[in-house]
């Protein structure tokens, strides 16, 4: 079947014989104009027992102020879970009825949601929807199928790219991490490749240049599917809110950030030569959140990051990478989301959802061009805590009275990123979006791991008992002492994740520990030095940063033995 072949219902004859098959509507046929609605339903992702998918309702009608769809399986499908709208399920059964903010669907107007489901054997398209009673056509999305003359053309995108796909093994990194004791049994996994400054894309000091890692990527991918996983790392002013990562270019040098590094980014990654690798873009991490969170009249704002939302710069960057980036057909961007720890607050939220709109609409760059999103980039948050839930009531105090919780919404990644993936959607996102999680540093495993929840004498022991992430406070974001490598890379993981990912490989520093002398434009900040008592941004609380580290970037050989030493799940 493919991605989007439509059968026409009701409104038009439905000619089915002993193959099962149905007429196609053909373009401009004058009866599609009467059918009084459609649904677009895809599956996004399947496995062996679950699937996920997005359904688009278009309504030809008369504007509704509600709505409700209906359909019916054929099959043992049961949905378990859905967003952007309230899914119930009977029997066979299925109603999805709008949520308060998008019931209003005018004439020509359209409305999507997305659900989670189980099944076993077949899992096939509902042959009928009706919305409010009426029976819609139907645009079905399953599988592709190669040999259908109405897919795509090849090097169009794909829902998920990680599906079905290896990922590139990054050879620098694999070797460095060979040569460590141990370091063999992760040296095959697959990470990032950090463009953090122009020099990267020709190659630093003798090392693999852009096209020396694509190349590399088209030998790996053989006669299969390989995605490679870049990082585009240098905005003017970049890292407005810390000294570690400062990058090579001013304030206001857009110009440059344009001609000098997307534009021959772009021109390499549109290289026809390259054209069978599915190419994922994490899109200047660390930037926009702090848009939000560090700008005045915060407490935590800096004078960097108050330039930075003035000059309008790291806003009109972003949106100039994703609109270049995104014209070359078989790249896939994803904008960096922050983390729960930094996001997850009823005021940074919803406010930093907006900026990232905001970029995405920038530069001549659309919501098409933003593929999904990415969390946790080069950050410790746990993926899952599941010794405490954000709803638990302890000693008559919430969990999110707690000293480490902190009133904040989120307790993990995995709920922050399946929350703000919804949030997006419902503020003119499209729908497909899926999201990563950077999982290569927040396993959180070695022996004080907790095996279950802490005591119920009051809501902090409770909560600092049980967590996973040991960190002293969730702002400390340095080379953290305790953490341990997380969930292997893996696509499809949880309800609108597309994969969990190692963007930011194990054992590269993230700054270094007192200040050290360097050409990168590299700086020395205070959150790296195990000695400081920490800012307003950790709670002024110790930074938990190992010593003895080198400038950010570089190989860290202790943090990463100590990252293998408390993986979780355990290395064998």
């Amino acid at each position: 079947m493919s991605r989007t072949r439509t059968a026409l219902l009701a409104a038009m004859a439905l000619v089915a014989g002993a193959t099962g098959t149905a007429i196609a509507a053909v373009p401009g046929d004058a009866g599609a104009a009467a059918v009084p609605c459609t649904v677009d339903y895809k599956v996004q992702n399947q496995w062996d027992t679950g699937f996920t998918a997005s359904v688009t309702i278009t309504n030809n009608s008369a504007a509704k102020s509600s709505w409700s769809l209906k359909w019916s399986y054929a099959g043992n499908q049961k949905v378990t879970s859905g967003w952007n709208a309230k899914v119930s399920q009977s029997g066979a059964n299925v109603t999805a009825a709008n949520e308060s903010y998008n019931g209003t669907l005018a004439t020509g107007g359209s409305a999507s949601f997305g659900f989670q489901g189980t099944y076993s054997g077949s899992n096939a398209v509902p042959a009928t929807f009706t919305l409010d009673g009426v029976t819609c056509n139907v645009d079905s999305g399953g599988p592709t199928d190669p040999t259908d003359p109405t897919d795509p053309p090849a090097g169009n995108r794909v829902n998920n790219p990680y599906t079905g796909a290896k990922v590139y093994v990054n050879p620098e990194w694999s070797e460095k991490a060979a040569a460590e004791a141990g370091g063999s049994r992760i040296a095959n996994q697959p990470t990032g490749v950090w463009l953090d400054r122009t020099a990267a894309i020709n190659g630093v000091n003798g090392g693999m240049s852009l096209r020396d890692h694509l190349d590399e990527a088209l030998r790996q991918k053989g006669s299969g599917e390989l995605v490679i996983q870049l990082v585009i790392y240098n905005l003017p002013g970049r890292d407005c809110a810390a000294l570690a990562s400062n990058g090579e270019l001013g304030p206001t040098e857009i110009d440059k950030y344009k001609t000098q590094y997307i534009d021959p980014i772009k021109t390499i990654l549109g290289d026809s030569k390259y054209a069978s690798l599915r190419i994922v873009t994490t899109v200047e991490i660390d930037s926009l959140p702090n848009l939000v969170t560090n700008v005045t009249p915060r407490a935590t704002a800096t004078p960097n990051c108050d330039v930075m939302k003035a000059n309008g710069n790291y806003v009109k960057g972003v949106g100039y990478a994703l609109n270049k980036l995104g014209d070359v057909p078989n790249v896939y961007n994803y904008v960096d989301a922050g983390h729960h720890g930094w996001l997850g607050w009823d005021d940074n939220f919803g406010a930093s959802a907006d900026m990232f709109k905001q970029a995405a609409t920038a530069e001549g760059a659309t919501v098409a061009d933003v593929h999904g999103f990415i969390a946790n980039t080069a950050n410790y948050s746990a993926l899952k805590e599941n010794n405490f839930s954000i709803n638990d009531n302890v000693a008559g105090k919430s969990v999110r009275e707690s000293k480490w919780v902190d009133w904040n919404r989120y307790t993990d990644e995995l709920s922050y990123a399946q929350a703000l993936r919804n949030q997006l959607v419902s503020i003119g996102f499209d729908s497909n979006i899926g999201m990563l999680i950077d999982t290569s540093r927040n396993g959180w495993g070695g022996a004080n791991r907790p095996t279950g929840p802490g005591a119920t004498t009051n809501v902090d022991t409770y909560v600092d008992g049980g967590r996973y992430d040991r960190r002293i406070h969730l702002g400390n974001w340095c080379n953290q002492s305790g953490a341990g490598l997380g969930e292997r890379p893996q696509a499809s993981p949880a309800a609108g994740i597309d994969a969990y990912v190692w963007m930011k490989p194990p054992g590269e520093s993230d700054g270094s520990s007192k200040a050290i002398d360097n050409d990168e434009g590299k700086g020395f900040d205070r959150m790296c030095d195990p000695t400081y008592t920490g800012n307003p941004r950790n709670n002024n609380h110790m930074s938990g940063a190992l010593p003895d580290a080198p400038v950010s970037g570089h190989w860290f050989s202790a943090q990463f033995q100590e990252l293998m030493k408390n993986a979780y799940p355990p290395l064998s």
